[in-house]
């Protein structure tokens, strides 16, 4: 039993140092913190250009996986310049609301778009051209936003667990509810507890 503890322990901290290892330097926009409220943070971004692509209507992680296929490929090298360039974090999902059928009703949420921020070092004309039509290169404007940051798992559920604590946040504060986007930080392999996930809501 002692042996098991210590290599699981072991185990652990490999992963550990391997995540760390390929996500320390992972570019990341440019953003000040305005104010920490209880439970979130109010944030503004300065301009950032992504690469954004609509997703289908699959289910979640099925969506989720097709969305983010079709944007590495282009980042990969599936450009009309052939170049790869390097990847940066986060990956956003942006979501629409469904009407409202009734006050006891739930808000259903549905993933409508995924985008991969684009190195800084590059403009909107010197970014290569995707060769995939579906793939959409623009530049997200300056916005303020609420933040909401969990750790561990990245479930369908949990997103929705921590969309709806944010927005019971927002409403104790009086504060209006936007455009609302997850945010993953981190590669698949990475260990769960290093995972940094968020919740965005602009407004």
């Amino acid at each position: 039993m002692y042996k098991i503890l210590i290599t699981l322990i072991a185990l652990a901290v490999l992963w550990t140092a391997v995540s760390y290892f390929f996500e320390r330097n992972i570019e990341e926009p440019a953003y000040e913190v305005l104010e920490v409220r209880d439970g979130y943070e109010i944030r503004t971004y300065e301009p950032y250009i992504v690469a954004q692509v609509d997703l289908p209507d699959l289910p979640y992680q099925e969506a989720l996986g097709e969305g983010f296929t079709i944007l590495a490929d282009y980042i990969f090298g599936n450009n009309v310049a052939q170049q790869e360039f390097a990847m940066t974090a986060p990956v956003f999902v942006a979501e629409d609301e469904s009407e409202e059928l009734a006050m006891t009703a739930p808000v259903f949420v549905e993933p409508q778009t995924m985008s991969f921020v684009m190195p800084s070092t590059y403009t909107l004309e010197t970014l290569p051209l995707p060769k995939d039509d579906r793939i959409t290169l623009f530049e997200v404007p300056e916005r303020t936003v609420a933040v909401l940051t969990f750790s561990w798992w990245r479930t369908e559920a949990r997103v929705r667990e921590k969309e709806a604590l944010l927005k019971s946040y927002l409403e104790r504060d009086g504060e209006s509810v936007g455009k609302i986007e997850y945010a993953g930080y981190n590669a698949p392999f990475t260990a769960p507890w290093l995972n940094r996930n968020e919740i965005l809501i602009e407004i």
